[in-house]
């Protein structure tokens, strides 16, 4: 029997999981990865740490699958994109890695906005600009943290450092490096004009070769046999950014599928072999896919606003229902809380900008609408349709560079409840479709590796036997109009609050 070691490396969590090569998920473990707060703004986390919760994570679920190690034929990693990870001369991280969700370099983004630097190098980066990245990240630590830069060797993205930890080769991995707006998409390669207009040409040294994603990046080390039960010689491929892992597990592999991640961050993608480059795109980037490109509409806008409620507002009921020894989780609980009212009964709006938005670097949450006859089903429907809405925002925007889709495929946590899975489908009145499985991340790596280790000879051919789709919602035409309404408050709140936001710096 033949099997695939996928690992997930998520700003919060670390992931494994091993499949088989019909797709099927044999086990899963996780770790937390903590985050460091030194300053506000800031968000970093320990980079000894990470690497120690992917090789427990690792070592867990081999022994959890009671698979042979032996017979695992390829390890592929995916991660979050952007933020920096940084290795000194002597092999150990240069400082704390740094997280895509920090702000400490948004000086660097207000003063290329106001230079128009975007719009001459647009073209060849292809992506808006935003601190999380690397060229803002790194332009940041070349003025505050030289010393850091004198003695780094390597620059990485996530999951790019895994991989050098588990074969000590030095790869930097396509479609993670064509979304940090550090080389050129369109020719995927670095580019002295890209890195010239940021600043950074001295630090093209540190920026290790790139390959794609089911290129063989190296193998296993004796050391990190030791340390992850895998044995040593195992192939490691490249991996990808974890908005195309997602992909590949959805079945993406033309310009029919149109995916959606409701997660930490809301993504909304679809792929096409011309690439869009325009200043309304988020983001365009290599897919895994050769040949094709990725487009993307995202942001922290997502189901990270809803565990953020759950944590202030439902803690007392999560260790009510701990203590109690019930059935279900907190997340049962809270569908059954949405489903005391209906989609008419309230015209409060929740804005999802906990952790800033799109339409404003100052963007703030707002709950707007309350009155003293609502009730906490009230409050938490809005919460699940506010963070559709913020999908349906940048949906939008994306739907005018490609074909409205005929379904959509949606992945993260919020497909894993029936009551919101539905409500997306009600909202676009689009039927929405939820692939098998859970750990899509994991699970697109392992598509990857299937690949890379040959057993698949294409993408297409591997995606047909792992990818199965096991829920599908129909929209209800009566909601529509219901829904359209709360939209249009929705995108009206927007503009009314834009000055107050400013104010609130």
């Amino acid at each position: 029997m033949t099997y695939f070691l996928g690992i997930d490396c998520g700003s919060t969590i670390v992931k494994a999981a091993v499949f088989d090569a019909t797709g099927r998920e044999h086990a899963v473990a996780s770790r937390k990865v903590e985050h460091i707060y030194l300053h506000p703004g800031w968000t970093e986390n320990d980079m000894n740490a990470l690497w120690n919760g992917v090789c427990e994570v690792i070592r867990e679920v081999l022994e959890r699958s009671g698979v042979d190690s032996r017979q695992v034929v390829c390890v592929t990693c995916t991660g979050h994109g952007n933020g920096l990870y940084l290795i000194a001369d002597d092999g150990t991280p240069a400082r704390n890695g740094i997280i895509s969700s920090d702000a400490r370099a948004r000086e660097y983004i207000e003063r290329w906005t106001c230079e128009n630097v975007l719009d001459r190098i647009l073209p060849k980066t292809m992506q808006s600009l935003w601190p999380g990245q690397p060229n803002a990240i790194l332009r940041w630590l070349a003025d505050h943290e030289p010393e850091t830069l004198a003695r780094t060797k390597h620059l990485f993205m996530c999951k790019d450092f895994v991989r050098y930890q588990l074969t000590g080769e030095a790869y930097m991995e396509l479609t993670d490096m064509s979304g940090t707006s550090l080389i050129d998409v369109g020719n995927a390669c670095y580019d002295d004009g890209v890195l010239e207009a940021w600043g950074l040409l001295p630090w093209k040294r540190i920026m290790p070769p790139l390959k794609r994603s089911a290129e063989i990046c190296g193998t296993v080390t004796p050391e990190a046999s030791r340390l992850t039960g895998l044995p040593e010689g195992t192939p490691v491929a490249g991996g990808m950014f974890d908005i195309d892992a997602c992909g590949l597990a959805v079945g993406m592999t033309d310009e029919s599928i149109f995916c959606m991640i409701a997660g930490t961050w809301g993504n909304n993608q679809f792929i096409s072999k011309t690439p869009v480059a325009d200043r309304d795109m988020f983001m365009t980037s290599c897919y895994s896919i050769n040949g094709y490109y990725l487009m993307l509409e995202g942001s922290a806008t997502s189901a990270a606003n809803f565990e953020w409620f759950v944590s202030q507002f439902f803690e007392s009921d999560r260790e009510m229902i701990k203590m109690d020894g019930m059935p279900f989780s907190i997340y049962d609980y809270c569908n059954e809380v949405v489903l005391q009212s209906q989609p008419g009964d309230s015209a409060v709006i929740f804005l999802p900008y906990l952790y800033g938005g799109p339409v404003s670097l100052d963007a703030k949450g707002c709950l707007f609408g309350l009155d003293g006859r609502q009730t906490r089903s009230h409050v938490l429907r809005a919460i699940y349709e506010g963070v559709i809405f913020g999908h349906r925002w940048h949906v939008e925007r994306l739907w005018r560079f490609c074909t409205r889709p005929q379904t959509i495929r949606l992945t993260g946590g919020a497909a894993n409840s029936k009551v919101w899975a539905q409500m997306f489908a009600d909202v676009f009145q689009i039927p929405v479709e939820i692939p098998a499985g859970t750990e899509l991340g994991c699970l697109g790596a392992a598509i990857c590796g299937a690949v890379a280790s040959g057993v698949y000879p294409t993408y297409e051919e591997a995606c047909r036997n792992m990818v199965v789709i096991n829920r599908v919602y129909q929209p209800n035409p009566e909601l529509a109009a219901v829904y359209e309404k709360k939209y249009e408050r929705y995108l009206k709140l927007l503009e009314t609050l834009a000055p107050v936001w400013h104010e609130l710096r």
